[in-house]
């Protein structure tokens, strides 16, 4: 049982929906992280992250993948299932 209040898929509308909708767009799976849906209260602070979380992964010093395997590995030493 979550203990933040997340706002469901059904229920988003107006710029909470259009990040969503964008955030399904970008994801293999079709979903919206619930990493990202902690943050669906506030709309506008999600807009925020999801432009950081873009710009930390897209390809630069280091590929989107080589990103990937570092947090995931990060994720699971600090036994985080991010």
């Amino acid at each position: 049982m979550p203990r933040i209040k997340m706002v469901p898929d059904g229920e988003a509308s107006g710029e909470l929906a259009e990040i969503y909708a964008r955030s399904k767009g970008d994801s293999v799976a079709g979903v919206v992280p619930e990493i990202l849906r902690t943050m669906s209260l506030r709309p506008d602070f999600l807009t925020a992250i999801d432009a950081a979380s873009r710009l930390h992964f897209t390809d630069g010093a280091l590929t989107r993948a080589q990103h990937e395997m570092i947090a995931s590995y990060v994720s699971a030493l600090n036994r985080c299932r991010y």
